[in-house]
């Protein structure tokens, strides 16, 4: 890659790039009101989607002077964001709940995302491709899980969108009815180890799991160790993404033949999986040294973890403003009742599952 090309790129960037830095920074800014926060208790990444989708329409007018660099923020700065996501996670709190914290997070993300490809194509008539991008993010981590199936499927972008839609809304839904419902003990046979087990099992994003949490603490007095639980959770939903992009990958290209006049499309490996991975391992490493190079590890941590929400934050701005409200309304329907259809699942499956391990994994 030679000046001139770096050159180009940027130049073609720049003014999409611009434009969606300004919606973060908007976002971040709204986040850290105090006043917000406590009343809304949405993280930043939930605000870009709002803004995104609010100024949509300017975006599609003058789409020909922002169209790269919003694209870049969506596709680039998205597999960047997910790769440093391992900066939240070291594999000492993965096995902490051991064994059986793996399988039943296992079952959650194989249970959700085969009912979602049999019920979304059977029952709500949508595409394969579609009920596995609802079903990536119900399962898993929410709108990073359906971008990384996305983009290794190399799908349509605006089911993507359409996919991210759901999660967002419905983890949002959830992540209030969970610490209303525990402080109003209408979760019966729950103590607190049980909700976080609950939570972590079935809220869609990180940020969901962790704004449940914090809510939990003012409404009920839920304790840290029970909060811990909760992240510990999703997070070994979320390192289950590596293997499912990889599993799920595999299948797709096997079963795959070309149609008259059309030829099979080609799937991407995703290598950013392994650089998520990899990332872990080097987290990990990190947390049992005090510094790395010189440099204090807390710091290396810290930076690490903030590149990472800014550029979560810059691929949520940039998905937001790609939603066409015209397709939206026209097949958007089918694909929310699916989301709605995995949410009551994962309501319902979730405290029956929790319920199973009680006396395991606390």
């Amino acid at each position: 890659m030679n000046i001139r090309h770096i050159k180009n790129m940027v130049k073609s960037n720049i003014k999409g790039l611009i434009f969606t830095a300004c919606i973060v920074i908007c976002s971040m800014y709204l986040s850290n009101i105090q006043s917000i926060k406590d009343a809304t208790h949405l993280a930043a990444t939930a605000f870009a989607i709002i803004i995104g989708v609010l100024l949509s329409p300017w975006f599609f007018k003058y789409q020909h002077t922002f169209q790269a660099g919003v694209h870049f923020s969506a596709k680039k700065l998205l597999r960047l964001g997910i790769v440093l996501y391992g900066f939240n996670i070291t594999l000492t709190e993965l096995l902490s709940v051991g064994f059986n914290g793996f399988i039943l997070s296992a079952i959650v993300v194989s249970s959700i995302f085969i009912t979602s490809m049999i019920v979304g194509t059977q029952i709500f008539r949508l595409d394969k491709e579609t009920s596995m991008l609802v079903g990536a993010g119900s399962a898993i981590c929410g709108a990073a899980a359906v971008l990384a199936l996305e983009s290794s499927l190399k799908s349509d972008p605006f089911k993507g969108i359409l996919a991210v839609g759901t999660v967002v809304i419905f983890g949002l839904i959830f992540m209030f009815l969970c610490p209303f419902g525990f402080a109003f003990d209408l979760i019966p046979g729950f103590d607190q180890n049980a909700m976080g087990v609950y939570m972590g099992a079935i809220l869609h994003e990180v940020a969901n799991v962790a704004g449940a949490a914090d809510m939990a603490k003012d409404m009920a007095n839920f304790d840290q160790k029970a909060a811990n639980i909760a992240i510990i959770i999703k997070m070994m939903r979320v390192i289950l993404l590596v293997p499912f992009l990889l599993i799920v990958t595999y299948f797709v290209a096997k079963n795959q033949h070309p149609t008259h006049g059309k030829t099979a499309k080609t799937l991407t490996i995703p290598y950013f999986a392994f650089a998520f991975l990899g990332m872990i391992v080097f987290n990990t490493f990190l947390a049992s040294r005090e510094t790395f190079l010189g440099i204090d590890t807390h710091a290396i941590v810290s930076i690490g973890k903030n590149l990472c929400t800014i550029c979560i934050v810059f691929a949520m701005a940039a998905l937001g403003l790609q939603i066409d409200f015209k397709k939206f309304l026209k097949s958007g329907a089918r694909v929310f009742g699916l989301a709605l259809f995995l949410g009551i699942a994962l309501l319902i499956g979730g405290y029956f599952l929790t319920l199973l391990f009680k006396g395991i994994l606390w």
